[in-house]
């Protein structure tokens, strides 16, 4: 079965079912004379839950990885919400139904807004309120707090490891599980920035998502083997499989200790040449990652997830208090901000969601910002304070114009100058960056240089925008390739603008954690790269064995090939030396 792998690493066990309370809702009708009972029975259920999820948070151990306790403090502020907790209350009284079925309605309207977010990182907190719901639904029907299958455990499950096995897991239900050992996770859903997908790898643990059907296909205490690598589970292997597995588990964690060993070694070329290798990260939770990892600084602080699952804008000090909280974890390294990605089909409150027939060519990021400046102001100002505290460089996403990167200039001047009115300090060397990808910009982008103190490229988005496709359009995400060779020259032509203005270019897009492109990148003359803490070791294994001089022929090699089928068997001689 092939899923998503979203946290590497082999594991070999039997199979444990959770079950998914959501298939096990049936509507009924109610008599008036029972509704009011039905809305208490809910209201309860909705306490319930709460309390659990309070007692697990507070029975975290020290030693509990940060993004839980994060992901637990998330859950119950959904619970807290009208849109949960008194939305299926007026279903129940108007439509004289069960509370199963009024909070499955509402978490369905929820997960179809949710739907139609482009930005992968804020579409997949859909995850969290079905998670929400189950739990509540769970409580409704009877179900203790972790529902394991109905059917009964094979004593074969006794055996070696066990490998869970669900249709999704809430991070709350995670706590309860890492009790039993688990090896590895494997969901029907989710994507690679899912709360369960962020937990797996905070854990270390193998995880494989979007399997689609493994909780119905799957039974209870089969034997099955995990490669998070390759995003593949085998199911009842024969024992020549199981032994393959079992050696290739075995170099898999002898590599892993391996490159433990590298954590506080330089990244630097054969040739002596320098790389940066920064981190990407979601919010603070994430720094226990970054300071594992060992990478030099964050060169990717996305800033949505405080601006995520409420109705109103965060304001300028809890802004403020999380940038500052960050910035000082990381002790003077440098840390990456980029202003609010939000916008069109990305409006925080659900009521205001407007419809946009291609939302990720609306007003959303940079645009959306420059139409709303009090948002920016605010933002700018929390920003600009949080300075004082450390290395923080600014970083506007999706720019396309001159004059975009302009106003956004003299929005941050505003700030700047009213912060001087209030005699609150700030770096005034502060450095402003801006992200290359759009192709207007990446063909523009030596006019972006010069105004400009860095460039990074999001590759994410290039592709996207360079070959229009969809990246989550199941139909045509096979035509999704970072090797395409006009995504190759956007990406060269950025690293060439920047080197040209004597200004510092990164990849933060995913392409920039994958090993078996970070020596054409090298080639191409990229010297900084920001990628998930998971990432950072194998990429500097990478880097340690590379010689520039050899490359640098290599990509100029790949960079003159006009056929995406020639480029691919190039880039794989690439990792042959």
């Amino acid at each position: 079965m092939h899923g998503i792998g979203v946290s590497s690493g082999i594991a070999i066990g039997r199979a444990h079912l959770v079950s998914n309370a959501l298939l096990e809702v049936v509507h009924y009708q109610l008599p008036m004379h029972l509704v009011d009972d039905e809305i208490a029975r809910f209201k309860n259920a909705v306490q319930t839950v709460k309390h659990d999820l309070e007692v697990i948070r507070h029975s975290l151990s020290k030693n509990a990885p940060a993004e839980i306790s994060a992901f637990i403090s998330t859950h119950l502020s959904m619970l807290a919400d009208k849109s949960l907790s008194e939305v299926p209350i007026e279903i129940i009284r108007k439509e004289q139904c069960n509370a199963e079925w009024a909070i499955k309605q509402q978490m369905d309207d929820i997960v179809a807004q949710f739907e139609a977010i482009e930005d992968d990182y804020l579409r997949e907190r859909k995850h969290d309120v079905v998670q929400v719901v189950e739990r509540v639904i769970k409580v409704l029907l009877g179900h203790p707090n972790m529902a394991v299958s109905k059917t009964k455990q094979s004593s074969k499950q006794q055996e070696g490891a066990t490998i869970l096995v669900a249709h999704d897991i809430s991070p709350a239900d995670a706590i309860q599980f890492k009790q039993h050992r688990f090896a590895a996770f494997i969901t029907d859903v989710g994507g690679a920035t899912s709360h369960t997908a962020i937990l797996a790898r905070s854990l270390n643990i193998p995880s494989i998502v979007a399997l689609q059907r493994a909780r119905d296909l799957i039974d209870d205490g089969e034997m099955i083997i995990v490669d998070g690598s390759l995003g593949v589970v085998i199911v009842n292997p024969s024992k020549e499989i199981l032994a393959e597995y079992a050696l290739r588990q075995d170099q898999w964690q002898l590599e892993q200790q391996k490159l433990q060993r590298i954590k506080s070694t330089k990244a630097v070329t054969i040739c002596g040449m320098p790389i940066d290798l920064f981190a990407n990260i979601e919010g603070p939770e994430d720094i226990v990652s970054v300071n594992s990892s060992g990478a030099a600084g964050i060169g990717l602080y996305r800033t949505e997830f405080l601006f995520m699952n409420r109705r109103e804008m965060p304001g300028e000090e809890e802004q403020f208090i999380a940038y500052k909280q960050v910035v000082e974890a990381m002790k003077g390294l440098p840390v990456v901000i980029r202003t609010l990605d939000l916008g069109a089909d990305k409006q925080m409150n659900p009521d205001t969601v407007s419809n946009c027939a291609n939302p990720a060519l609306g007003l959303r990021a940079v645009r959306f910002c420059l139409s709303e400046p009090q948002v920016f102001h605010a933002q700018f100002r929390a920003l600009l304070r949080a300075s004082h505290y450390g290395n923080v460089k600014i970083l506007v996403p999706m720019l396309s114009t001159l004059g975009e990167l302009r106003q956004t200039k003299i929005l941050l001047e505003r700030a700047k100058a009213s912060l001087r009115k209030d005699n609150i300090p700030f770096d005034e060397n502060i450095t402003l960056g801006g992200m290359i990808e759009v192709p207007a910009a990446a063909i523009n982008a030596e006019a972006f240089a010069k105004e400009l103190d860095f460039l990074s490229i999001g590759t994410n988005d290039l592709i996207q925008y360079t070959l229009a496709i969809d990246r989550t359009d199941d139909a045509v995400a096979h035509l999704y390739n970072p090797l395409h060779p006009a995504v190759l020259k956007l990406i060269h032509m950025t690293i060439v603008a920047g080197a040209k203005f004597g200004k510092s270019v990164s990849v933060c897009g995913e392409i920039a954690g994958d090993v078996k492109l970070t020596k054409l990148l090298l080639g191409m003359g990229l010297r900084q790269f920001s990628m998930h803490p998971s990432n950072v070791l194998s990429v500097k294994k990478q880097i340690l064995q590379c010689q520039l001089s050899v490359l640098n022929g290599q990509a100029k090699k790949v960079l003159s090939v006009k056929d995406l089928e020639k480029i691919e068997p190039l880039v794989a001689k690439f990792n042959l030396h």
